[in-house]
């Protein structure tokens, strides 16, 4: 026997009433499985592109997020429209830092406990790349530049925030990518970092399991975000979008939205029995 969900018989329901084509009804579905009301989720470099659509998910389930930037006017911005977005007018934090700065990280982390008593939810989303070759004149700046917003960033806020995630069988979830993996040699330098940050996320999962946190990692490939413009990478990294387009199984380019539902799933308790895991959010581009 098939059983079909509610939303389906008062589409058609609506449909018999209404003689309006089915192609145009719009169900009736809720996000119960992603509820995070009561949750403290901590997001860094979550003012714009992947980060700020992150805090925006969490603030849609009933989160309190702690939004994160560098500059106090987007910081700002995008508490209101969390704020404006929130079922339960949840309470929302936001932390101007700089996320290199490690006396920065624990004051934010001590920020967000004397206002919310506590973190469940761990995203390290903040990071930035480079081109960089061996043969370069000022390579030694770039893979500390790469080192530090890439991997000690997160080591230290992980650092911070663990103790916290420990009393309350919190999560992290890493915003990795596919170059930690797959060598590039025009992105050198960052491919090192996110390789790096890969085997501590996989290293801390099995120190943090027994105290019931859980860690995992997202590796997407290339997307069209304000990533390109950080990187310097400009229209390089467009004619590279465009070529993944083109090559890509699923033939099309990664959307936030795709890294979002993942990250989503991760901090739910949906995967209560997943830990040291990394979901690549590729498109298959990792298969050819």
């Amino acid at each position: 026997m098939v059983l079909w969900p509610i939303s389906l018989f008062e589409a058609a329901r609506k449909v018999q009433q209404s003689n309006t084509p089915i192609s145009q009804i719009r169900m009736n579905t809720t996000d119960s499985d992603y509820d995070f009301t009561g949750k403290v989720v901590l997001i860094t470099g979550s003012s714009g592109g992947l980060g700020a659509h992150l805090a925006q998910e969490f603030c849609k389930r009933g989160a309190n997020v702690v939004i994160n930037g560098r500059r106090q006017s987007s910081v700002q911005s995008m508490l209101q429209q969390c704020q404006m977005l929130s079922p339960n007018q949840a309470e929302m934090l936001a932390y101007v830092a700089d996320v290199t700065v490690k006396q920065q990280l624990k004051a934010m982390v001590d920020a967000t406990i004397e206002k919310f008593g506590k973190i469940d939810v761990l995203v390290n989303n903040a990071g930035g790349g480079t081109f960089g070759s061996i043969f370069d004149e000022d390579l030694d700046d770039k893979m500390h530049r790469m080192m530090d917003l890439n991997l000690h960033q997160a080591v230290m806020l992980t650092h911070y925030a663990a103790p916290h995630l420990e009393k309350n069988k919190g999560n992290i979830v890493t915003i990795s990518s596919i170059l930690g993996q797959q060598p590039n040699q025009y992105f050198m330098p960052y491919c090192v970092a996110k390789a790096a940050i890969d085997m501590f996320c996989k290293s801390i999962a099995i120190e943090l399991g027994p105290k019931g946190v859980r860690v995992n990692y997202v590796s997407p490939t290339a997307m069209r975000t304000n990533f390109q413009q950080a990187s310097g990478a400009g229209e390089t990294l467009k004619g590279v979008l465009s070529h993944l387009e083109e090559t890509i199984p699923l033939r099309r380019i990664g959307r936030i939205e795709d890294v979002g539902n993942v990250v989503l799933f991760l901090a739910s308790d949906k995967s209560s029995f997943i830990t040291g895991a990394n979901i690549v959010v590729d498109g298959g581009n990792s298969l050819i």
